[in-house]
């Protein structure tokens, strides 16, 4: 299903009950946070929430804050366009695995999956809802004089909320030692300089005045990746931040899509539209017509990195300052009744994991298709992301377990995992009780571990250096004796068949 706007999305969930509007003043500054925090850890997600009137610096912004909209696996489905997310894994699945047909009936399924792939390409347009108000700023000439020392912009009286610029946005300050305010739910656009690639991705942007933010892009991500090839030649790197529009935009940017593959082509296939871009006022960059806010800028290379952060980090701890580069803003435009979409991460559970199990439950089939023996896999809460992987295996020789560390470790954003836990294929690997007593019961820590190094997470604060850590594999499955096991392995504790169902009988007459 494709939502035509962000009001659409938020009114879809109004209907379906999953809703909770918020009519008075709620400050941008740490109340909106503690707000959805309660919200969030509530049972299955709690509500996706519609802030009315949040105040910046006490004062009442033009835009209503969301909050929380994908923070269900019902939310998920629904921005989606499914009953599951597990719907749309089998779609995906089955699209992935088309073979050439050996019938009539074959034919005219595999045309029906091409008619569904027919709408993923992206459509250009002139013009759109995401320009109904423009405002442009100079941009400044390429600089000879050294760049300024970056202001304290913690300090309220640096955010006038009359300022029709960044400062006038109801932008959360999420906690309370974060070194300013942060766009924390952008789709960031950018592009390869050499082949022209566009890739969307989501890094979190810190608010340094009206007209400048940091861009927290990580060193092994895309945009990082097109932002070198930026400093390599000396030119400016234009920049668009998408806000709004689509609820499949954020999930598409979070992907673990292969380098190379426009992420609004993944967005315009789950919607069954395609998605309708538009360009930019101040540079070539194209973003979603539907959007409500496109923020434009570019990076300058002559520009020093300046420190970004301190940041309250969905690790459950603050992510210290470090350089990054400086986003100049040019242009401002967004719907004149926008909706100003936000989320907040900390200690788990929080929205963001359950935009990454919809990612693991979509993009299984993928995983399978490398490794046919997986059956299922999971991200627990606990492990924030990727630092924690159960995955279950139907296992028929020794060391395959080993085979499996070693090809997630290898596949996209499995390389910062820190813990990845193998287990049989009769095992529940979302139930986190179940995998444990496994990991307790089938191991032997002299045999079943291995300890390896690689890349890490630059937001990981335990390791001794940035971006380079250890990684810890346990086997839990059942060992062969070709894997040095020289005792009979134990049958698990499990009643006759028999026996429960007269047993469930009796219950059930005396009920």
């Amino acid at each position: 299903m494709a939502y035509e706007s962000f009001q659409d999305w938020i009114s879809a969930l109004d209907r379906a009950g999953e809703l909770k509007r918020i009519s008075g003043p709620v400050a941008t500054e740490l109340e909106i946070t503690e707000l959805a925090d309660r919200e969030m850890k509530s049972p299955g997600g709690g509500k996706a929430l519609l802030i009315e009137q949040p105040t910046v610096n006490g004062q009442p912004s033009p835009f209503p804050v969301a909050i929380n909209t994908l923070g269900s696996a019902k939310r998920m489905a629904m921005s989606l366009g499914v009953e599951s997310v597990d719907e749309a894994a089998a779609e995906l699945g089955s699209l992935m695995k088309a073979k050439p047909p050996t019938s009539f009936r074959d034919a005219i399924k595999l045309l029906g999956q091409a008619a569904e792939l027919r709408h993923a390409r992206p459509r250009r347009v002139k013009d759109g809802p995401c320009k109904e108000q423009i405002h442009r700023f100079d941009s400044p000439a390429t600089r000879t004089a050294p760049w300024p020392a970056a202001p304290d912009w913690t300090r309220p009286e640096t955010f006038p909320a009359n300022s029709q610029t960044l400062l006038n946005l109801p932008i959360l300050k999420c906690w309370p030692l974060d070194g300013g305010r942060f766009i924390t739910l952008p789709c960031v656009v950018t592009q390869d300089p050499d082949s022209g690639e566009r890739n969307v991705g989501m890094y979190r942007v810190q608010i340094y005045d009206d007209r400048t933010t940091g861009m927290h892009w990580q060193l092994q991500k895309v945009a990082a990746r097109h932002g070198r090839r930026y400093y390599e030649t000396g030119t400016r790197m234009p920049v668009a931040i998408v806000l709004g529009g689509d609820p499949i935009f954020p999930f598409a940017a979070t992907a673990p899509l292969p380098d190379g593959i426009d992420e609004f082509l993944l967005a315009g296939y789950l919607r069954k539209k395609s998605i309708e871009l538009v360009k930019c006022e101040t540079h070539d960059l194209e973003v979603p017509a539907n959007a409500d806010f496109v923020i434009e800028g570019f990076i300058d290379p002559a520009e020093p990195l300046r420190d970004e952060g301190p940041f309250g980090d969905h690790t459950g701890y603050y992510t210290l300052p470090e350089p990054y580069p400086v986003l100049h803003i040019t242009a401002i435009t967004h719907r004149t009744k926008a909706i100003y979409p936000a989320t907040v991460v900390g200690l788990p559970p929080m929205e963001d994991f359950y935009i990454g199990a919809a990612s693991v439950k979509l993009f299984l089939p993928m995983f399978k298709m490398n490794f046919p023996e997986i059956i299922d896999i999971a991200l627990p809460a606990e492990g924030v992301f990727h630092n924690l992987v159960f995955v279950s295996i139907k296992k028929t020789y020794p060391m395959q377990a080993y085979k499996i560390m070693h090809g997630l470790w290898g596949m996209g954003q499995m390389m910062f995992t820190k813990y990845i836990v193998v287990v049989d294929d009769d095992v529940d690997v979302h139930n986190t009780s179940d995998v444990l007593f496994r990991l307790c019961a089938n191991t032997d820590p002299g045999r079943d571990t291995l300890l390896t190094r690689g890349p890490a997470d630059v937001l990981d604060h335990a390791t001794s250096e940035i971006a380079i850590g250890g990684k810890l594999g346990i086997d839990a499955t059942k060992k062969l004796a070709g894997e040095g096991f020289k005792r009979a392995w134990p049958p698990l504790i499990k009643m006759d068949p028999a026996v429960k169902a007269k047993v469930e009988a009796l219950l059930q007459r005396s009920r």
